[in-house]
């Protein structure tokens, strides 16, 4: 049942051009729109398919796909991809506009709204004489749940991309500590971190230097976050 007046605009709106377009398997359709209008956040299409075989609704996979494309076809679904992750679908509402925080740990989407920063990024558009015909704002961190679960300090192997962190210690032996500092690194330093896809290099940057390190030479680094 959808009660939130929007969605009932919605709704009306699916009903009418869909039948004008004389969309095939209508009534099926309907349904695939009125679960995905229920859902409050970023759904893959398998996830939409399991909601909609939860209301009961026997509809296959490649159907609830080719819905939700014809449903970004018209404007009331539209795709978004974060980190280069999985394809995504999201409310598409006339009139609204909002950006997303993600958090890189447990990878949860927060949607905002904020008039100052969509009044300046127009202004920024407008100095540079661009006409702006859509914008897309994210910010990639660590969500205020994850944050206050997570350690005082960490090793830096476990850190994420675009953190900046300041060195706490070196652990190991006197051999590691050696090649650490002849490398550059001191303890007190501020580093941020390019890259760690969780195998492999990671990829600090010092100041204006990079320096890739092994995962067992990161992991004996110790570090905690600090203010930018």
């Amino acid at each position: 049942m959808l009660s939130h007046p929007i969605h009932k605009q919605e709704r009306e709106q699916f009903i009418k051009l869909f039948q004008d377009d004389h969309i095939d398997d209508f009534e099926d359709r309907l349904k695939v729109l009125e679960v995905f209008l229920q859902t409050e956040r970023h759904v893959t299409a398998d996830e939409l398919w399991h909601l909609v075989r939860q209301q009961g609704h026997g509809l296959d996979l490649d159907f609830v796909r080719e819905t939700l494309r014809l449903m970004c076809r018209y404007g009331f679904a539209q795709q978004a991809r974060f980190e280069n992750g999985q394809l995504r679908y999201e409310h598409r509402h006339l009139g609204q506009h909002h950006d997303h925080m993600i958090c890189t740990k447990c990878k949860k989407i927060i949607e905002f709204e904020n008039q100052a920063i969509e009044k300046l990024q127009a202004e920024v558009a407008a100095s540079y004489g661009f006409h702006m015909l859509q914008h897309r704002l994210e910010l990639y961190g660590i969500c205020a749940r994850c944050l206050k679960e997570r350690r005082a300090s960490l090793s830096l192997d476990a850190a994420k991309p675009g953190e900046r962190l300041l060195i706490k210690e070196f652990r190991g032996g006197a051999k590691s500590k050696m090649r650490l500092m002849t490398m550059g690194l001191r303890i007190g330093d501020q580093i941020d971190v390019i890259t760690n896809q969780g195998q492999g290099q990671v990829v600090v940057a010092l100041g204006y230097k990079r320096l890739a390190l092994g995962r067992g030479l990161a992991a004996k680094i110790r570090v905690a976050a600090c203010r930018r």
